[in-house]
């Protein structure tokens, strides 16, 4: 009995019991005009008439009541993919109330993701203030011949600093991954991103190729995307020896990001233990380890996942895989 859960087939079975009640009296009904016009058949054609004209009419008038909520499904699918922030149009009196209450729900949850994200910006801007104090404090020890109260202080800033962007990253991608309408090309980020890296990286005498689709979206903020592929990037630029490819496809309604180097790879026992917070491929290379683990959290809020895998170039192949 679950077909009576549908509304549709609560409205056309609702139709089918009234008709079958209903054909008894137009049976007696025919049968008293039969009784009074007897042998008069031309009688009966405007009857019959009517009776069509009514029932096409009211098939018509079935249809058109159904046609609003097909039109809602689309509007809705719009939301969840981002190609749409609200639920536009008119709709029955016995629906709109709902659309109504949506669209308020939808500007009142925008409302509180734009509150927490100046909430965060905010707490990065009062602490990093104090940090930098703590920095200028380091410096003045190490000029002082205070070399390793110096160094220990700049240490410890910089852990403090990578775990201040750690948790505001986390925090924002839990705030707005979800937000109905967030969407973001991935070609602006990756070609910002590159010629940013270049500059940072010019004596290396790096390469990056980049084959990413402008057709690409992915369902998230441009900050997030920006974080991670940063991160991916950055990563390899320090391991690799000349070359980093980064490319995409879309995939069963997912963006696959493919970030490939020539460096040194990393052995398949450490693939899922570099993607722990805190954990480094090799203390000799600069950072604190949390760049994957910042990655892989952002990507998992956005239900997405990230996969180490061996490059075809020799080093490391990090795929993404976000929502498109």
């Amino acid at each position: 009995m679950k077909w009576l859960h549908s509304f549709r087939w609560r409205i056309l079975f609702g139709a089918f019991l009234w008709t079958v009640g209903l054909v008894p009296l137009v049976h007696v009904s025919f049968i008293v005009l039969h009784h009074l016009y007897r042998g008069r058949i031309g009688a009966f054609t405007p009857a019959f008439v009517i009776s069509f004209f009514f029932m096409l009419v009211g098939i018509l008038l079935i249809r058109s009541a159904f046609l609003p909520f097909g039109r809602l499904r689309k509007q809705l699918s719009g939301l969840s993919d981002g190609s749409l922030r609200r639920i536009e149009g008119t709709y029955p009196t016995e629906v709109q109330p709902l659309v109504t209450d949506l669209n308020s729900l939808l500007e009142h949850r925008e409302r509180v993701v734009r509150r927490a994200l100046a909430k965060a910006g905010d707490l990065a801007h009062g602490l990093k203030n104090p940090l930098a104090v703590l920095a200028q404090e380091a410096d003045c020890a190490d000029a002082a011949g205070q070399h390793e109260m110096g160094a220990s202080i700049g240490v410890q800033v910089e852990r403090m600093r990578r775990q201040i962007e750690y948790h505001l990253a986390h925090a924002r991608a839990a705030t707005s991954g979800d937000v109905p309408g967030a969407r973001c090309p991935v070609l602006p980020a990756v070609e910002g991103l590159t010629r940013t890296l270049l500059r940072i990286y010019a004596d290396r005498g790096l390469s990056i190729q980049v084959e990413v689709s402008s057709a690409h979206f992915i369902r998230g903020q441009q900050e997030d995307l920006e974080e991670m592929l940063g991160n991916l990037l950055d990563n390899a630029c320090k391991w690799a020896k000349s070359r980093i490819k980064i490319q995409s496809v879309q995939e069963d309604g997912a963006i696959v990001l493919t970030v490939d180097d020539d460096g040194p790879g990393i052995v398949p026992a450490m693939r899922d233990v570099v993607l722990q917070r805190g954990v480094r491929a090799d203390e000799a290379a600069p950072g604190s380890g949390l760049g994957l683990a910042i990655v892989r959290d952002l990507a998992e809020l956005y239900k997405g996942t990230i996969v180490l895998e061996n490059s075809p170039m020799g080093g490391l192949r990090v795929r993404l895989l976000l929502p498109a």
